[in-house]
């Protein structure tokens, strides 16, 4: 089945909608760890850092890396979002993810938790990654 399209998002949550093969980055990652992250695939956009406890830690995109030093702490440079709330309404992480740069947004439990990320589709017309 293909991905779900931006429309259908009646009754889903942003929960229902990150993709199901999001990994984050170790919050603990230097700059030239982040940087090799972007590398292996033009389709990766957001580097999302995340603790030991798997809560939130900051974003970053190959931008924000670009220029620092390989050895530096990635968390020194990572920004605080923007996220989505796990429960809000699917619309809002849509609305949320496109207006950004890379059209993706992490989406968060109220603890800090990262659930995973929401990703529109370059056409911006399905969710990456969540093919039911």
């Amino acid at each position: 089945m293909p991905d779900i399209a931006l429309e259908q998002t009646d009754g889903r949550t942003a929960r229902d909608l990150v993709h199901v093969r999001m990994s984050s980055t170790p919050a603990s990652a230097s700059v030239g760890d982040v940087r090799a992250f972007f590398g292996v695939s033009a389709n990766r956009r957001l580097a999302v850092l995340a603790d030991d406890d798997s809560r939130f830690a900051g974003v970053l995109t190959p931008a924000d890396v670009a220029a620092g030093d390989p050895a530096d702490p990635a968390r020194g440079l990572a920004r605080p979002g923007p996220t989505v709330a796990a429960d809000a309404p699917a619309s809002t992480a849509r609305d949320a993810a496109l207006a950004t740069d890379t059209r993706r947004v992490p989406v968060v439990e109220a603890d800090g938790t990262l659930v995973g990320v929401v990703a529109v589709d370059e056409q911006e017309r399905y969710f990456c990654g969540t093919a039911e």
